[in-house]
């Protein structure tokens, strides 16, 4: 996921997509999300299952210039959205933490914290009493919160320094992982506890930036990045972190990864040349990386999810059809596209991250007008019957 200010650690994908230093996301509030007053537009697949569940609508709450970031769902009625507004300005630009409650969005606020959060790029839920965000934060630190629909609490890290860049963040009962880059290195953060008193470990591993990271339980995940001149990936064991063996791929970068289990777990990214950036999609098998080919040549890939069993979606941007939302849905073997209705001429949308629980599918990002304006978007999808009990 991207978006941020420009420096070493920022991602050449960032950069490549037009995302500006500290200002809009890459790739990851409301009043109401619309539930389907208007026909949703049945672009199916071969499964014929997944439709767009009416017109994308921003969250309704937050301020000028807002985009989210990052999205992630323990249930369809408990769903967390971070981003940021007033992305343009950058003494007022302040990260914002929203909430899906079934059927409206509503503003988390951090509790006790003067100098406040910048952008919010990342956020991952163990549970609905620990939920996890990471960013920038104003005092020039990395901004690591954790809390509930209660609120949210800043949580310090003495190990962290001014200069280091948090990308992205993951957590699982008992096991907490944030990554992104120090002094040109891929950093890892990394605590076993939720509490006060939980100590933190920090690693740092090549020279390169990583930007997503998953858990598939305690001792095991992947971390993933690029190396200023191809994809970066590390796996966590039993033993820690270390660097795994990827197809080479000159150009290219990893955005995020989904940990399906030990055996199973997918990242996305993009290969940048001459100007241009296609997709990159990575399948790991439990035992080595394989590159997949999604049917779009020149789309942007920024979030990918799944539902435990065997199914994926990823978030992105096409841009041959820049108005709508872009998803693909991915089995291991088959490509379903799935497009959001049009947001209207002259705009684009561009679709930051993606999460999946029960029968929703539910992405986040931003709409760009032709003014350079941004609005922050959340897209739904799910099966046709489920209209009916809208």
């Amino acid at each position: 996921m991207t978006r941020r200010r420009i420096r070493r650690a920022v991602p050449l994908c960032v950069l490549s997509a037009g995302l500006l230093a500290g200002l809009l996301p890459c790739a990851t509030s409301v009043a109401h999300a619309q539930t389907g007053t208007a026909r949703p537009r049945a672009e199916r697949g071969p499964s014929g299952d997944e439709v767009a569940q009416g017109p994308g609508l921003p969250t309704g709450r937050l301020r000028a210039d807002a985009s989210l970031s990052d999205v992630a769902g323990l249930s369809a009625g408990d769903v967390w959205a971070v981003g940021q507004q007033e992305a343009w300005d950058f003494w007022r630009n302040r990260g914002v933490i929203t909430h899906w409650d079934g059927s409206s969005w509503s503003e988390v606020p951090i509790r006790g914290d003067a100098t406040g959060a910048g952008h919010l790029r990342s956020v991952a839920a163990a549970s609905p009493r620990e939920v996890w965000v990471v960013g920038d934060g104003h005092d020039g630190l990395p901004y690591l919160a954790k809390g509930s629909a209660d609120g949210f609490d800043r949580v310090g890290v003495p190990r962290l320094r001014t200069g280091d860049w948090l990308g992205g963040i993951a957590a699982s009962s008992g096991r907490v992982a944030a990554v992104g880059s120090r002094d040109g290195q891929a950093f890892l953060l990394s605590s076993g506890g939720a509490g006060k008193g939980a100590a933190w470990k920090t690693g740092q591993g090549p020279g390169g930036a990583l930007y997503g990271v998953a858990l598939a339980g305690k001792s095991d995940g992947w971390a993933v990045g690029d190396s200023g001149d191809g994809p970066l990936a590390m796996r966590l064991t039993g033993g820690g972190w270390k660097r795994a063996d990827l197809p080479r791929i000159r150009g290219g970068f990893l955005r995020d990864v989904y940990a399906e289990s030990r055996k199973r777990a997918v990242a996305i990214g993009g290969v940048y040349r001459d100007g241009k950036i296609s997709p990159l999609v990575l399948d790991w098998d439990g035992r080595r990386w394989k590159r997949a080919t999604p049917p779009e040549r020149h789309a942007e890939l920024y979030g990918v999810t799944g539902d435990g069993e065997g199914v994926f979606w990823i978030a992105g941007y096409d841009p041959a059809h820049a108005a709508d939302g872009f998803l693909l849905r991915y089995d291991g073997s088959r490509w379903t596209r799935l497009r959001g209705q049009k947001s209207g001429a002259d705009r684009k949308v561009r679709l930051q991250a993606v999460t999946h629980t029960g029968e929703l599918t539910m992405a986040v990002g931003h709409v760009l007008d032709g003014k350079e304006r941004y609005t922050d978007l959340v897209e739904r999808f799910g099966p046709p019957h489920a209209l009916a009990a809208q």
